[in-house]
C-alpha cells in the first residue's frame, strides 16, 4: 500500500486526547496532525522522536496532516496508523499473495457477523469453508526482536477473539491474523501482563480452534507492504 500524498519528516512534540499529535516540521512550522490510533503507543510517543506525517488537502477532514510512522530509534519504523493494516491486507488478500490464505477468490471486507460485529475479511471460494479474518495492528516492542500485543486494555479486541471461536465452532475458519508494523521484530507474542482477560480469550479462541498467523511489514516513508510470517510464541 503507497501513501497517496508523500510523507513528510517532522519532530513529535506531544502526543493527547489519544487522536492528537503536535509536530515541529524540519522548516520550523508546529502543526497538529490526526493520529489514527486508539492505543495507548507505549514506547512511540516520546517527544523528540522522529516522525513522517501525510498532508492532505481534504476540505472535509479538520487536520492537514496524519501520524503515519515514528522513529523511536534509529533505523527503526514503526507504521502507528491502525487503519492501514486492513488496506495494505485487502490488496495482498486480493492478489493471493498471504501466506495461508491464498487460494480464495472472494474477499469481502467489513461483513457483519456474530453478535453486533463485523470481520475484516470474509473470504470464499467454491468447495471451501467460509474463512473469517479478523486483523489486529502490532507496533508495541519491549524486548529486542519480539513485537507484542496489546499495547493497552482491549475489550473489544477480548470480543472479537470470541466471535472468531464462535465461527470455528459453527465449522466455519477463522484466523486471527496480527499484522506486526515494526522493522526491528522477528517474533511475536501476547502481552498478558498488560491485559490479562485477552490473554485469556486467545486461549480460549485457540481452543475453539482459531488459527493464529503473524505477518511482518515492509516499510518506506513511500508504503507500507505486508511480508513474510513471523513466529508466534504465546508468552
Amino acid at each position: 500500500m503507497r501513501f497517496q500524498t508523500p510523507l513528510v519528516p517532522a519532530t513529535l512534540l506531544r502526543r493527547y486526547k489519544r487522536f492528537l499529535a503536535d509536530c515541529r516540521l524540519d522548516d520550523g512550522r508546529e502543526v497538529v496532525a490526526h493520529c489514527a490510533n486508539p492505543g495507548s503507543m507505549l514506547g512511540l510517543a516520546d517527544p523528540g522522536f522522529r516522525v513522517w506525517l501525510e498532508p492532505n488537502d481534504d476540505p472535509k477532514k479538520k487536520l492537514d496532516y496524519g501520524l503515519r510512522l515514528v522513529s523511536p530509534a534509529e533505523g527503526v519504523l514503526v507504521g502507528v496508523d491502525t487503519s492501514v493494516p486492513n488496506r495494505a491486507l485487502r490488496g495482498a488478500l486480493e492478489a493471493g499473495s498471504v501466506p495461508g490464505l491464498e487460494s480464495y477468490r472472494t474477499v469481502r471486507p467489513e461483513v457483519k457477523y456474530s453478535r453486533n460485529s463485523r470481520i475484516d475479511f470474509l473470504l470464499q471460494a467454491d468447495g471451501r469453508r467460509d474463512c473469517y479474518v479478523e486483523v489486529k495492528s502490532v507496533t508495541l516492542s519491549r524486548e529486542n526482536g519480539m513485537a507484542e500485543f496489546p499495547d493497552s486494555v482491549t475489550a473489544r479486541g477480548t470480543k472479537h477473539l470470541a466471535d472468531l471461536a464462535a465461527m470455528a465452532q459453527a465449522g466455519h475458519r477463522a484466523v486471527m491474523l496480527y499484522l506486526v508494523q515494526r522493522n526491528d521484530c522477528t517474533t511475536m507474542r501476547l502481552a498478558a501482563d498488560i491485559d490479562p482477560a485477552y490473554a485469556a480469550g486467545f486461549v480460549e479462541a485457540c481452543a475453539a480452534g482459531v488459527e493464529v498467523m503473524v505477518l511482518g511489514c515492509e516499510l518506506t516513508p513511500e508504503a507500507i507492504r505486508p511480508g513474510g510470517r513471523m513466529d508466534f510464541t504465546p508468552a
